[in-house]
Order: C-alpha cells, then sequence, then structure tokens
C-alpha cells in the first residue's frame, strides 16, 4: 500500500512510483458516503491521474436503489470537479455492500486504485485498502485527509441495540443454568465455553446491524 500524502515520489518504488516508467492507464477512485466532503482530496486525484496521464473511473457503492439516484448525481458533481481536457472521467453507481467483489469485476490490467484512508469495511471495520489487498493481491493507494462527519445520534437503534443485547444475555443466561442442572464435569465446562462464546459473537453481530 503507498500512502500518496506520505510518500514523496522520489521514494516510491519503480513499480507504483507517480513519476517512475510505469503509468496507470485508469484511476479506478472507490466513493464512499455522501456525506464525506471530498473537496480536501479532489486535487491529489486529479495531480495523481495528471502524473499518470491516466482517465478516472468513479465507482460508488450503495445498499438499494433508493440511494442510487443521489449517489449518481454526487459522483456527476464529482466527475465536474475533476474532468479537464487532459482527463477524461467516467462515474459508475453499484447496489451492494462487498467492495472486493465490485473491484474484481472493474479491475483491468495496469489499473490503479485509489481509496480513502477513512474507508473502513467488513464486521470488523478494518480498513478498506488492507481488506482490497489481502483479498486481491493488487496495489492500492490510499488518499487521506478527507474530513468525516461525526454519525448522528439515532435513539431508536441504540434502544434496539441496548433491548437486544439484554434479552440476549438473559436467554443465554437461562441456557448456561439448565447446562450446570443437567452436566457435570469436563462436559459441563465445555458446553458453557461454547455458550459463552456463542453470546459474544451474536452481540457482536447484533451490534455491527445498527452501526
Amino acid at each position: 500500500m503507498t500512502e500518496i500524502d506520505s510518500i514523496p515520489p522520489s521514494l516510491a518504488s519503480s513499480a507504483t512510483s507517480l513519476s517512475g516508467p510505469k503509468y496507470a492507464h485508469r484511476l479506478v477512485v472507490l466513493v464512499p458516503e455522501l456525506e464525506w466532503d471530498f473537496i480536501p482530496a479532489i486535487h491529489r486525484i486529479w495531480s495523481l491521474a495528471d502524473r499518470q496521464h491516466a482517465r478516472v473511473l468513479l465507482i460508488s457503492l450503495c445498499k438499494d436503489s433508493r440511494q442510487a439516484s443521489s449517489l449518481r448525481r454526487a459522483l456527476i458533481i464529482l466527475c465536474a470537479m475533476l474532468q479537464d481536457g487532459r482527463i477524461p472521467v467516467e462515474t459508475n453507481v453499484e447496489i451492494g455492500t462487498n467492495w472486493v467483489a465490485v473491484v474484481r469485476r472493474h479491475y483491468q490490467t495496469d489499473d490503479m486504485i485509489v481509496c480513502f484512508a477513512e474507508q473502513r469495511a467488513g464486521l470488523l471495520q478494518k480498513p478498506l485498502s488492507q481488506i482490497l489487498e489481502s483479498n486481491l493481491m493488487i496495489p492500492v493507494y490510499v488518499v487521506s485527509g478527507m474530513y468525516v462527519p461525526k454519525p448522528k445520534s439515532n435513539l431508536l437503534a441504540e434502544v434496539t441495540v441496548w433491548l437486544g443485547s439484554i434479552g440476549m444475555i438473559a436467554g443465554f443466561s437461562l441456557l448456561q443454568v439448565k447446562i450446570m442442572q443437567v452436566s457435570e464435569g469436563w462436559l459441563q465446562t465445555l458446553w458453557l465455553i461454547l455458550v459463552v462464546i456463542s453470546e459474544i459473537w451474536s452481540i457482536c453481530v447484533w451490534d455491527s446491524r445498527f452501526r
């Protein structure tokens, strides 16, 4: 992974150097949520495309078709900010939650994947760049410095999370009591360990659905 903002071109390897002999024929920029402020990163993306003499493909991912039209309008604005006589820009909106699958569908030889340092994905909310590199084995350029607003508080979601978690704890507690009544020794210990692991996993999955 190469940090555009922290590694000068002269220090990058010849395979990924911004000024080296190998150029990307296209930058595939993975655009995150609409409420993010892209202005600080636009110039760096434009500069990268200009140095590489590359076309730009802006891809965004939405959970359902209701968000697609809003995302398309946002990408058109970003397209207008990036496009000039030297840099052709295209846009694409996909429905789903799997960035790895999206990149795999669109990736072509000599493409350069560009994402933002603030982008995270998956159950563990790992950096998107790490997920792409480990799953696709391709280099990813990371642009940092984008403003991410604080998430708005959702009282209903918080209450739902707490009630669900309390219900799970109560249910698993009753199950543990039942296990202690009907088993003993190493078998009881084994069942209790499995129940505790299942309880923690269930609460984490439940919580992640509302974050």
